[in-house]
């Protein structure tokens, strides 16, 4: 039996609880067992993959869905920001603030009411307006609006009230709408994938007002950066080896410990199973054998010695049987871990050298770029900067129209570009086996070379038996890097490669590309990646 609690603001401080939470969706288990605790001061992040439940979590915490199993009980107000915002035809950014600012404009209507009996004298005026004014400076509501313009101009957002919204990007009303929330003054803020249309100033302010914020926090992000400087635990919803969710305290940093912790417990657990199923078995196997032989022993002496063997090898047979039935493996197969494979290396030799390539209108010319096995470069810039084109030039898909670009004899070289190809109607491991087939066929890949699909750990076999184009976005990406490390490049050129990959395999793959023998070069906004590899030499255009 489910239950929400909802309890008014009051003077209390902000609390979010959750107990056992669940809920299905088509017969198919959405969440299970959620706990959680938010109080006044914690910023808990959420994660997992796409499909993880994170959104309708929010929801449920909320109150606008009711769980089929557990509790969820709530201090103070709410404000939640959604990653969808749909608009009425007539409806205006004056009007969405209003309905976001409606505690605050419901607190100082009270708070007059109450002045103005507190003015008459009337019974009970003194205690009406104590209660009002402690709702309105617990929402700080003098200065709501104030603080939304602020919060209007800090994340460049529309501030003219007559706007009508539906005239507006989407991005445009996001911010509105993020700004409300930021400004509002509610004890818990419920948040949906927040950076999203925010530039860098943008992402400032809003890491800055959820740091300093004084009540609750619940952040729903893939983006790492904003969860490693806001986030003081983190609940992960992706699957365990209970298939219950963990929260990790520690920050970003403690949850990456974690997790990674709780994965190595996980496949050790399994491995120990799969081996005990697999004695049990060779046990088995023993006891059959050694039953047939006994019952056609040797011709000569000894033939009523060992026909009496024959029931104790029986029971023998049965009880290791039954010990095999009841073995059951418990423990989950754990989730598929990136293996980096061994990349190509050729030491002392140059790979690839630009120098003063550009393409006018696209990049400005680049001086020189010079690329040696183990090799790092990290190449950033503004959009339009032209990085995308430097990694084209650097391929060789690209001519210079300005200077040169060489490449040495034979090299291999592999671009992840931002966005997938096109989706066809082959099987994923079609695209990959073919792509292998090719690099084999042409000598660019020796045949004790290739990697098979499996061995990196980026597409499970369901997935790869399904045609690209039932795959979702983050799958095609991860193809996409699959057919790029098949083959065993000497120089990789990633664009944007956080791109619609889980944080889990960033984290891996970012480890990964430290350490490879290659030369690597990486052009991405990504701020928490930014961070991870500081100490690598930069090219900003």
């Amino acid at each position: 039996m489910s239950s929400i609690t909802t309890v008014l603001p009051t003077r209390a401080r902000a609390h979010l609880t959750a107990s056992g939470v669940g809920i299905a969706r088509g017969g198919h288990s959405v969440l299970h067992g959620v706990d959680l605790t938010v109080s006044a001061g914690d910023r808990l992040g959420v994660v997992g993959e796409n499909g993880r439940g994170k959104t309708t979590l929010l929801q449920i915490l909320a109150g606008r869905l009711v769980p089929d199993s557990g509790e969820v009980r709530r201090t103070g107000g709410i404000g939640i920001a959604d990653q969808e915002m749909p608009v009425g035809d007539d409806r205006t950014v004056g009007d969405l603030i209003d309905v976001e600012l409606t505690d605050v404009r419901a607190a100082l209507a009270a708070f007059d009411a109450a002045a103005a009996a507190l003015a008459e004298q009337r019974p009970g005026a003194d205690d009406q307006y104590a209660d009002a004014l402690a709702v309105a400076e617990a929402l700080d509501a003098w200065d709501a609006d104030r603080r939304v313009d602020i919060a209007l101009a800090a994340l460049s957002a529309i501030d003219d009230r007559s706007r009508v919204l539906s005239t507006l990007s989407v991005g445009q009303r996001y911010r509105i709408r993020l700004a409300c929330l930021l400004g509002a003054g509610h004890e818990l803020l419920l948040l949906d994938e927040p950076t999203n249309h925010l530039d860098a100033g943008g992402l400032a302010y809003l890491t800055a007002q959820l740091q300093a914020h004084p009540g609750g926090v619940v952040l729903v992000s893939h983006d790492r950066a904003l969860l490693s400087d806001v986030a003081t635990a983190i609940l992960d919803l992706d699957p365990t080896s209970d298939d219950l969710p963990r929260t990790y305290g520690g920050g970003y940093r403690g949850y990456q410990d974690g997790r990674a912790a709780e994965r190595d417990r996980w496949e050790d657990e399994y491995r120990t199973q799969v081996a005990e199923r697999q004695q049990l078995a060779n046990d088995l196997s023993t006891a059959q054998n050694r039953l047939s032989t006994g019952w056609r022993p040797p011709k000569g002496t000894g033939k009523h010695v060992r026909a009496t063997r024959a029931p104790a090898l029986v029971r023998a047979v049965h009880r290791r049987q039954e010990d095999l039935d009841a073995h059951v493996i418990a423990v989950p197969r754990p989730p598929m871990r990136f293996r980096m494979p061994e990349l190509g290396s050729r030491p002392g030799a140059t790979l690839v050298q630009a120098t003063d390539a550009g393409v006018p209108g696209r990049l400005e010319p680049v001086g020189s770029v010079l690329l040696q096995s183990g090799d790092r470069l990290v190449v950033t810039g503004p959009n339009g900067a032209g990085k995308s084109t430097l990694l084209s030039l650097l391929a060789g898909q690209l001519p210079p129209a300005t200077g040169v670009v060489q490449h040495g004899p034979n090299v291999r070289i592999g671009l992840l570009s931002q966005e997938s190809p096109e989706p066809s109607a082959r099987r994923a491991h079609e695209v990959y086996d073919a792509a292998v087939g090719r690099l084999i066929s042409t000598g660019k890949l020796a045949e004790s070379e290739q990697v098979s699909l499996s061995e990196l750990g980026l597409l499970g076999s369901r997935e790869a038996s399904r045609p690209i184009g039932e795959l979702s976005i983050g799958q095609q990406r991860r193809l996409d890097l699959a057919v790029l490390l098949a083959a065993r490049p000497h120089v990789v050129l990633l664009d944007e490669p956080t791109n619609h990959l889980s944080i889990a395999l960033v984290d891996e793959l970012t480890e990964a590309l430290r350490t490879t023998s290659a030369a690597v070069v990486i052009a991405t906004h990504d701020r928490q990646l930014l961070r991870d590899l500081a100490d690598w030499p930069e090219q900003r255009l």
